[in-house]
């Protein structure tokens, strides 16, 4: 028994979390997009596929604004941490965070695991938890306060691709997988919200109820005082300045709105391209969408949606649309989904051999 419980402790719950994972969205990805070419491949479309005059300077761009999307998430990190993380552990903890989150279904994510990731880096399990569910909280805020904003500020129809003067249509796909993940999202929050700032004990009761699932039933006792300082941090939450808040909102701006111009610079690597906020206001509902993705990272998923959503904003003649819009979006996942599946597949375990080796067990 004491042999069990001992096998129990020093367990890497990260297991399960191998690089060799990343080939699973690879093999989607790159299959999707295989078989769009396969379905509308013209060679002649790539004769209208040229670098622009300032083509490489854009595309420099892209990459630019997607260091500024790490890096807002790294500041927020700093912040509600409120500096007992390092910047290099921020760094290293939002590369795990984002691989881990590139090898799983959207609508999981990598948040859970996010938790073990901070509390190795020093902070107390229940902090952890706290940090990571504030951090939840605040992107989905963004999602919530930006789209109905969108809705105002462009017209749903132009939004949704419906056609001029239809109105917004339930019956459209894209409406209702956009509906779907609002809904989820805004159900998510007033749960977090709820449970983070009026009543942490309800909270607590939740996380218990989940953990006496039998695939995590084991873990009943960590969950209960991991609840128990979730209910501790919770109290200290709510006594932090706005101005903390504001920072932390800040940090979150900074980085989903450089993850969306991301699409901008790469289209203009290539063409002349107006609309530059329809494109904007596109890819926030496009990540929306692939909240319901089944897929790890939302692989083939993304790119089908990138064809059918994007593709009126790329300025070549219809007959070659198809190809170059697979085309672009095969580019738009290199610049912002392999690099995190690379990184991470180098980190890792170097980190699950510092964190989980022979002295941590010790420790």
């Amino acid at each position: 028994m004491r042999r069990k419980l001992s096998r129990e402790k020093t367990e890497n719950p990260l297991s399960k979390i191998k690089p060799s994972r990343v080939l699973y969205p690879i093999i989607i990805g790159l299959g999707v997009v295989v078989f769009l070419f396969y379905r509308e491949f013209d060679a002649a479309a790539f004769n209208s596929l040229n670098i622009a005059k300032w083509g490489f300077l854009w595309f420099i761009v892209a990459l630019v604004l997607m260091a500024f999307r790490d890096l807002g998430y790294i500041i927020r990190l700093l912040v509600l941490s409120e500096g007992d993380l390092s910047f290099r552990q921020a760094f290293r903890v939002i590369m795990l965070w984002e691989f881990t989150s590139a090898i799983s279904p959207s609508a999981v994510g990598g948040t859970s695991v996010a938790i073990l990731y901070i509390n190795k880096e020093g902070l107390g399990i229940g902090r952890s938890s706290a940090i990571v569910m504030a951090t939840s909280l605040l992107d989905e805020l963004y999602f919530l306060l930006m789209f109905p904003l969108l809705l105002v500020l462009v017209k749903p129809a132009i939004l949704f691709g419906l056609g001029a003067g239809s109105g917004l249509q339930f019956a459209n796909e894209l409406v209702i997988f956009t509906l779907i993940g609002y809904g989820l999202k805004l159900l998510y929050v007033i749960i977090l919200s709820y449970g983070l700032f009026v009543n942490p004990r309800g909270l607590k009761w939740l996380i218990l109820m989940v953990f006496k699932l039998p695939i995590l039933r084991r873990w009943k006792h960590g969950a209960n005082d991991a609840g128990t300082d979730i209910i501790e941090n919770s109290r200290e939450f709510r006594k932090k300045p706005f101005r903390f808040w504001a920072k932390a909102f800040v940090a979150t701006f900074l980085s989903w709105t450089s993850r969306y111009w991301v699409v901008n610079a790469i289209l203009l690597s290539f063409f002349v391209v107006s609309d530059h906020f329809i494109i904007f206001a596109r890819q926030l509902v496009m990540w929306i969408m692939m909240l319901v993705s089944p897929t790890p990272g939302g692989s083939g998923f993304a790119e089908i949606i990138f064809t059918r959503y994007l593709g009126d904003f790329i300025p070549v003649e219809p007959a070659v649309l198809g190809t170059i819009a697979i085309a672009m979006a095969f580019i738009w996942r290199l610049a912002t989904y392999y690099p995190y599946l690379i990184i991470g597949a180098i980190i890792l375990p170097k980190w699950i051999g510092s964190k989980f080796g022979k002295s941590s067990k010790e420790e």
